[in-house]
């Protein structure tokens, strides 16, 4: 594993496994960004009832809480490389396969149904293997860096350059940013396969054990460890607020503030920018406070841009907030992901990610409903206020966390966690 000291603070060397990685993971994220705004163009021009069209994008949510979970333990089965590079190559094939149906006049709402659920169904097993992965590529103390490169990348990728380029793409032919995105996870496959990392080594099996109990060891793990505990139920607060937000921001910004698409595109950018921004900065955030407190200090801080977005009633204001929330909400990711790397045992790292990811993704969909419920009663303001409420609760069940335990071990080791010195 190359490091490289960066101000004092370890960092992933660009040369090797890492950079591959990083590529490869950044170019995926540019191919998923032209097919996430490329699919809901294509569904509005084969139908005009919204319910359809709704569910091309549920189908695309609905197989990471289905399927997280065997996800994970699969991932902690197998050699990672393999199943992300055998992911990546499978996803490739039925993306151009499906731009080839596009350009041959052949496309309907069922295959964009079809299409959405499979990728996100393979995406559960690459996602939680990709996790399980990169500490075996970079040392422990550098994960944190390495993961904001990574997270910053494919915010570059897929907030700054995929989603301006889809209309150009489109203008050479409704199939093309399916071929481009086929042709980015055929690369990203390629690049993964290159890493020459070791089989990771698994102690032998007990007779009778089974996905289910794999699963249920993982949920067990996360519970007892106070740490993952607190981020996992904080994270599934927050993204039960993010639900109300997302899923009415466009009301806020065009309707509540009057700013036409023009403010929305404006707003949007101001969130990418400040989530660069923040994948910029964290590593020095972290050096000062550590990373349960930078996960604290960032929760806190977005309590006051989404009290900021739905108080006031101005498009400099929304921007403003949504800036900062974007910074912060980097701050929150890079950490929660590293701590969730560093203190899981390795052999069960797949499985805690799922359960994690899962659980915490679980709460979108409510809070989506909950966010269009209130917007309707009280009007589109009020879901950033609901969702700065489900802040205040995830800060809160931050705190018992932000001095962690040791790290634990697994269920069959029959050992406790005990309290770290202090």
């Amino acid at each position: 594993m190359a490091t490289v000291e960066e101000t004092g603070v370890l960092a992933p060397a660009w040369r090797g496994g890492f950079g591959r990685l990083w590529t490869a993971a950044v170019v995926s994220r540019f191919g998923d960004a032209l097919r996430g705004a490329a699919l809901p163009l294509l569904a509005v021009s084969l139908t005009d009832r919204p319910l359809l069209v709704a569910s091309v994008t549920a189908c695309g949510y609905l197989p990471g809480i289905v399927f997280g979970l065997l996800g994970g333990a699969v991932a902690d089965r197998v050699d990672q490389r393999r199943a992300m590079w055998t992911v990546d190559a499978l996803r490739g094939l039925l993306v151009a396969l499906f731009a080839v149906a596009v350009a041959l006049d052949h496309a309907s709402i069922a295959l964009l149904i079809v299409l959405a659920f499979a990728l996100t169904t393979l995406q559960t097993l690459f996602d939680n293997a990709s996790t399980a992965l990169l500490p075996a590529l970079v040392d422990r103390a550098a994960l944190g860096s390495a993961n904001a490169r990574l997270m910053t990348g494919q915010q570059i990728a897929g907030g700054l350059i995929g989603a301006p380029v889809v209309p150009l793409l489109i203008a050479a032919g409704t199939a093309v940013p399916f071929a481009a995105d086929a042709a980015t996870f055929l690369l990203a496959a390629a690049l993964v396969c290159s890493l020459r990392t070791e089989a990771p080594e698994r102690a032998p099996r007990p007779a009778g054990d089974t996905l289910r109990r794999d699963i249920a060891d993982g949920l067990r793990t996360l519970w007892r460890d106070r740490a993952l505990r607190g981020l996992c139920v904080a994270s599934s607060l927050c993204n039960i607020g993010m639900g109300a937000l997302i899923a009415t921001l466009v009301l806020l910004v065009t309707g509540w503030l009057d700013a036409g698409t023009a403010g929305y595109a404006a707003a949007m950018t101001a969130y990418t920018v400040g989530g660069l921004a923040g994948g910029a900065v964290n590593r020095r955030i972290t050096s000062r406070l550590g990373a349960p407190r930078a996960v604290l200090l960032a929760g806190s801080v977005q309590i006051g841009a989404l009290v900021l977005m739905g108080g006031v009633r101005s498009l400099i204001a929304a921007s403003s907030a949504l800036a900062v929330f974007g910074f912060m909400g980097m701050v929150w990711n890079v950490n929660t992901t590293t701590l969730m790397q560093q203190r899981a045992p390795a052999e069960m790292l797949g499985r805690i990610s799922s359960a994690f990811r899962t659980l915490a993704v679980a709460g979108a969909p409510l809070g989506a409903l909950l966010g269009g419920a209130v917007a309707t009663a009280w009007g589109a303001n009020t879901p950033a206020l609901l969702a700065a409420s489900f802040f205040v609760l995830s800060v809160l069940a931050l705190i018992p966390a932000r001095k962690p335990d040791v790290p634990v071990v697994a269920p069959d080791d029959d050992a406790t966690t005990a309290r770290a010195p202090r």
